[in-house]
């Protein structure tokens, strides 16, 4: 019977004991498996018999390999035995040396999930998150609306004015030499957007279609080009075309152009709709927040480092899964962004401790309060999620749902969080 000897922190302590006949046995495994491998005189290869390879090399020639062969089993056992969540590789030691025909003393510890020690969360008292929609707020979605559908008009009869869209070709110099990334042609650049150093918009201001204009500017001393930072540059600009745009009137017809409402007032009231409708996702969502944010920070418990780490590298491997869906390959990212490994774990490592830390409290939430998920909610999520893919026909849906119900745990255990977060709003009082 395996036993727990100590625990230190999130670190368990216990032996396992081998008896010389699974030793034996295992090195006797190991020998047949490797015999082949071993020439001796007076002996064909492979044909050595396992004493003679003992006396010439040790008599532990074979235990290592025979340890490996048994203990993965031996230390499942244990592990299920002592009803262990181990987070990370188990340390192994061997307490004495190896005497053939003797048991051996596996000396192991290793790091477990935490045990969560969780705070009061019978009434939860929160601050109110609450996000009103204002005719400002209305107004600024029509202007948008506008925006996008605005007409451009070309100009030939007066120069560049603040706001205007102008096509240029330039060539940057500092001290009469090229620099990289400081020539373009068919440039649209809108003047005042602040896309560029700052005056180089403003030398433009005042120019004509056609025009040849030379544009002075400093780059700030803290520019991200080491290069250039702080240093005068000199361009050569040609104002290949001038326009603007022209915003339609916000009126009845410019409403029935874009949508299917008939008058202005219909889509106003049905912009506001939307955003009160978003804006109440918004301040549900944030209240979810906030409500797990209290009940992590109420509870007491050290995570081990194996988990973050883990952690971490879940979520940087995400990263580089959701750049290889746009095209990018994650070395090359690395290279433009001249960043390292360790750099970007360093950046994931907050949010990942905080998710693992939400995650770890929830379930013991779960667990105290037997927060459940039944096959019908089970099957509803597997449903709903289908139909985010938008499948054209009813054999791919079929495809897809199946596809889902092979990880259909993984799906429970969201659920399973989503009801504890469900069950903890409800014990929370917004003031």
């Amino acid at each position: 019977m395996t036993e727990i000897l100590k625990k230190e922190g999130n670190k368990v302590f216990f032996n396992i004991e081998l008896d010389a006949e699974t030793i034996d046995s295992a090195e006797k495994t190991v020998y047949n498996q490797n015999k082949g491998k071993f020439s001796l005189p007076g002996f064909r290869k492979g044909k050595v018999p396992r004493k003679m390879i003992e006396l010439t090399y040790g008599p532990d020639v074979f235990f290592e390999d025979a340890i490996n062969l048994i203990l993965q089993d031996k230390y499942d056992e244990a592990i299920e035995e002592l009803g262990l969540e181990v987070v990370a590789h188990p340390n192994i030691n061997i307490n004495e040396e190896y005497e053939k025909g003797k048991p051996v003393l596996l000396e192991i510890d290793v790091e477990v999930k935490p045990e969560i020690v969780l705070g009061d969360y019978s009434k939860i008292e929160l601050e109110d998150v609450v996000y009103e929609v204002t005719e400002e707020l209305v107004n600024s979605e029509l202007e948008q609306a506008r925006a996008m559908a605005a007409r451009v008009v070309n100009v030939d009869d007066r120069a560049v004015q603040d706001g205007d869209l102008v096509n240029i070709n330039y060539a940057g110099e500092i001290d009469g030499v090229p620099f990289d990334g400081g020539t373009a042609e068919n440039f649209d650049l809108k003047i005042g957007s602040g896309q560029f150093i700052a005056g180089f918009e403003e030398q433009l201001v005042g120019k004509e279609k056609g025009e040849h204009v030379e544009v002075v500017v400093t780059f700030p001393e803290d520019y991200h080009g080491e290069d250039v930072a702080g240093k005068e540059a000199h361009f050569h600009v040609d104002i290949n075309n001038i326009s603007y745009e022209e915003l339609p009137e916000l009126d009845d017809e410019f409403v029935k152009d874009i949508s299917e409402f008939a008058t202005l007032e219909e889509y106003k009231n049905s912009v506001k709709s939307n955003l009160e409708l978003q804006m109440g996702e918004r301040s549900d969502k944030e209240k979810r927040d906030k409500v797990v944010e209290a009940v992590v920070e109420a509870a007491e418990f050290d995570l081990p480092e194996a988990m973050v780490d883990s952690q971490v590298n879940f979520e940087l491997n995400n990263f580089a899964y959701t750049l290889q869906a746009q095209g990018i390959d994650f070395n090359q990212y690395m290279e433009l962004t001249g960043g390292s490994l360790e750099s970007l774990k360093d950046h994931f490592r907050p949010n990942s401790t905080k998710n693992l830390r939400s995650q770890l409290v929830l379930e013991a939430i779960g667990e105290a309060e037997k927060i459940e998920v039944t096959d019908e909610e089970l099957d509803a999520e597997i449903e709903r999620t289908a139909d985010l893919y938008n499948p054209e026909t009813d054999e791919e849906r079929k495809d897809i749902v199946d596809s889902l119900k092979e990880n259909a745990e993984n799906i429970r255990e969201g659920l399973k969080e989503k009801n504890t977060i469900d069950f903890l709003m409800s014990k929370a009082i917004f003031k």
